[in-house]
């Protein structure tokens, strides 16, 4: 902790906050509660909404999305995007306030640094304008110019996940300014399992099969659920989050279709074995309860959700399918090697319960770095 008598007052952190999925969020959430009260923070988002509250000294930025049209542009598609971008149309206003919200507050605030959760624009807009990013690392195939720049150029990087889940294309430089948050953003305490099952009206010993569908797409189909559930009809089969409607699903009486719900650490209590796409909060939540998973991934940028579980399955902590089963066999054949490869302490030994205070000391630490002298060289006679 600083002391707050003698040392003066800190500069302010940026952050940019991507709104697309829970994950980025749920981080920022937690990192802003993990760093020291007195350490102000500005926080650029095109959905102020999802924040929520948060403490004194934190400011919130609402800024135009960077990919969602209004209506007003005047794109010029025909140029070419160069390798370094990713998503950068020409003729988006929106853009143009964005940027200059983020580079006016540069120029005013003398920044600290500036935390990117996620856009590589962002983060190379950053370095051009002299201020130091940390940049938030997802799986999937990143080895293209525009993150090679990102990543890079950043002062450090942010890995919400256990080391042991990293990509083998990681490079050493990388791994070498990185913090390793599993858990970050997540709660990990989990109800009481029989509690959680008297809230939701299930039997002591009746067998739950949970599926999680995630919210950055458009979620699993239901027609190989019903399969699923099928091919399981002594269990309860709940499914939640975003489910894609097939017109010639026929919906067996042991197939729950929940939709959203508000109840998680519920579930995840109640359940005996989950299926489930790999975002990262979904990941971090199921690695937490320690349960026998099936990991499907759902179609991402970058193909994220496919890295990722190939890392899961790879670390021996989930089974992964490239997609849901076809069939009643296969079905079976998947639970059967989800069961047999089950290790609860692996899994929950991927998370740990301090990872935002974890990575607020590594950010504070990281700021004292950034200001401190640069080492004079001796020159020797």
């Amino acid at each position: 902790m600083r002391d707050l008598v003698h040392d003066p007052a800190p500069r302010p952190f940026g952050y940019f906050l991507h709104h697309q999925g829970r994950g980025h969020i749920e981080r920022c959430a937690a990192i802003v509660a993990g760093l020291p009260p007195d350490r102000p923070l500005t926080l650029f988002c095109a959905r102020p909404d999802l924040v929520g509250s948060t403490r004194a000294g934190v400011e919130i930025v609402p800024i135009p999305s960077l990919f969602e049209a209004t209506g007003d542009e005047r794109p010029a598609d025909w140029i070419e995007t160069p390798e370094t971008l990713h998503c950068a149309p020409v003729g988006w206003p929106g853009i143009r306030r964005a940027m200059a919200e983020i580079t006016g507050w540069f120029a005013r605030a003398d920044p600290a640094l500036i935390v990117c959760d996620v856009s590589a624009e962002v983060a190379q807009l950053a370095r051009i304008c002299s201020v130091p990013h940390v940049k938030v690392v997802q799986h999937g195939d990143r080895g293209d110019a525009g993150h090679r720049a990102a990543y890079d150029g950043a002062a450090g990087l942010i890995v919400p996940c256990d080391a042991r889940l990293a990509q083998p294309d990681w490079t050493d430089g990388m791994r070498a300014k990185s913090v390793f948050a599993g858990g970050l953003g997540v709660e990990m305490d989990l109800p009481d399992r029989a509690d959680a099952r008297r809230r939701m009206g299930i039997e002591p010993d009746e067998e739950v099969v949970l599926v999680v569908s995630g919210g950055g797409g458009t979620g699993f189909a239901v027609a190989p659920l019903a399969v699923g559930a099928r091919a399981m009809p002594q269990a309860r089969w709940i499914a939640v989050g975003r489910l894609e409607r097939d017109w010639h699903a026929t919906v067996p009486a042991n197939l729950h279709i929940r939709g959203w719900v508000e109840t998680m650490a519920d579930h995840l209590a109640a359940a005996d074995l989950v299926i489930a796409s790999t975002g990262n909060t979904t990941c971090q939540q199921i690695l937490a309860a320690g349960l026998p998973w099936i990991a499907v991934p759902e179609w991402r940028y970058f193909d994220e959700q496919i890295a990722k579980a190939r890392a899961l399955d790879a670390a021996g902590v989930a089974t992964h399918l490239p997609s849901l089963p076809s069939s009643i066999p296969a079905w079976r054949r998947a639970v059967a090697e989800a069961r047999a490869r089950h290790d609860p302490e692996l899994q929950r030994d991927m998370v740990r319960p301090d990872a935002a205070r974890h990575v607020a000391d590594w950010l504070e630490a990281l700021a004292a770095r950034l200001d401190a002298p640069i080492p004079q060289l001796a020159t020797g006679a």
